[in-house]
């Protein structure tokens, strides 16, 4: 690709001189589209959302709500963006502006278009109008100011179905744009996963997927890695497969596919996506991206610790396959070798039958975890049989609770062993005082999420 392009609004664009650290944001409000605005440049207001074209899950292409403040500008290269502008016109509104306008949504207008196209985005999702839901969540991550929700939502469940001859509804049931390769200073989209590792064992090169982690860095902390490797496009990190021996997770699929495609298959990981910050943020973040910053307050690693996940790690040398509890090293290191990328994550078979999340925050949602507790127990005929405990928030790496499930295991699932086993789980990790909770306050969570969890459950 010579010069990347981007459709935006239906109109080719040039990218010449998008390069990083500009934003998507920055570069379309530079060429004059100013709906889109920046409010916090961390993902978490949602006034940047803009809509992309991705692959499908139940269509061929749908309507992604995207944070452009944390995606790099060179990344819509050969993509196609819809803002608040291509919508509709003012003599002209698009049926989602029109509710947002005639309810009352909108007062300032400050966040307005987040807004929009974030209820855009579901208005176009396949199946909405066939349940008759909309889903609230799909507005979750942007920030009102100003007017409250009520109308907003009221907007919302107001939405029919989309017009015959709407062309961003036509457009679904198209092939999603090709993804070509891409190079400019700063940049790389390889054309195959044996490209991207080479680059990656470049000095200076780090893997870039959802960017909800690396734009936040480069945004706020002025990280500026010498080399972006997009990776999330790649065919062999987008599979998820499902067998009779486990669950395997392609590393570069968004959290929002992940919960699509898995479709209830596994209770736990539902219990932890709706606590995950935002839609906004999961229908970019991945699962790869989450597991691979090695945060210890990730909300995903302390439930595959539960369910006791592995992870492929690919590199030009071949794969290694190794358990999750030994991929972390330290805070925010791991066993990662220089051009070597997690390829999945693999949840072994059966699941557990009692399974739990617990997230204390500051915030219901859209928080980050004080502490975050996962449970995969099985009991049969009254007796824990197995007992998994993922934990974060209390150490300098998510860690397994082994002290509390080998106080679990083989004995009674009864109030005596988990009053036991949760002055055990009470004493796990290296829980420090900051500006989030006091070590005391987590101790006191780590012991009665087990109890919280045996009263949800009963005598199983």
């Amino acid at each position: 690709m010579d010069e990347p392009l981007v459709t935006v609004n239906g109109e080719a664009r040039s990218l010449a001189g998008a390069e990083p650290p500009t934003t998507a944001l920055d570069w379309l409000r530079g060429i004059g589209l100013t709906g889109a605005k920046e409010g916090c440049a961390e993902g978490e207001c949602g006034a940047c959302s803009v809509l992309f074209a991705r692959p499908g899950v139940d269509a061929p292409t749908e309507w992604t709500a995207v944070n452009a403040c944390l995606v790099p500008a060179a990344a819509l290269a050969g993509q196609e963006v819809v803002t608040a502008e291509g919508l509709g016109e003012p003599d002209a509104l698009h049926p989602v502006q029109r509710e947002m306008a005639v309810r009352g949504g909108s007062q300032c207008g400050y966040c307005t278009p987040g807004f929009v196209c974030s209820m855009a985005a579901e208005y176009y999702r396949p199946g909405r109008c066939e349940s008759g839901v909309f889903d609230h969540h799909a507005l979750s991550g942007n920030l009102c100011r100003c007017t409250g929700y009520r109308p907003i939502v009221e907007a919302a469940e107001a939405l029919g179905a989309p017009a015959d001859g709407d062309h961003l509804s036509f457009r679904t049931t198209a092939p999603p744009p090709a993804v070509e390769p891409v190079q400019v200073p700063g940049y790389a989209r390889p054309a195959s996963l044996a490209e991207a590792l080479a680059s990656l064992a470049e000095p200076g090169a780090v893997p870039l997927a959802g960017a909800t982690d690396l734009g936040v860095e480069a945004n706020l902390r002025g990280a500026r890695p010498g080399l972006l490797v997009a990776i999330d496009h790649l065919p062999e990190l987008r599979v998820l497969t499902r067998g009779e021996e486990y669950v395997d997770i392609g590393a570069g699929l968004s959290l929002t596919e992940i919960e699509r495609r898995l479709d209830g298959a596994v209770p736990l990981l539902d219990a932890v996506f709706p606590q995950f910050a935002s839609r906004l943020i999961r229908n970019g973040a991945t699962i790869g991206g989450n597991v691979g910053t090695a945060s210890p307050i990730g909300d995903l690693p302390p439930a595959l610790l539960a369910l006791d996940a592995s992870v492929v790690l690919v590199s030009a040398d071949g794969e290694r396959v190794l358990p999750l509890a030994d991929y972390f090293t330290g805070y925010r290191e791991t066993v990662l070798r220089p051009g070597e990328l997690i390829a999945s994550v693999r949840l072994p078979l059966p699941l557990a039958r009692l399974t739990g999340f617990h997230k204390i925050a500051k915030r219901r949602f859209d928080d980050i975890s004080s502490v975050a507790l996962a449970f995969a127990i099985d009991v049969v005929d009254g007796t824990v049989e197995r007992a998994a405990i993922g934990l974060g928030g209390v150490a300098a790496t998510p860690i397994r609770a082994t002290a509390a499930e080998a106080a679990l295991v083989g004995q009674r699932w009864d109030e005596a062993t988990v009053g036991t086993a949760a002055d055990a789980l009470a004493e796990a990790g290296t829980p420090i005082d900051d500006h989030r909770a006091s070590a005391a306050f987590r101790r006191a969570m780590l012991g009665q999420a087990l109890r919280k969890l045996f009263v949800e459950a009963g005598a199983a």
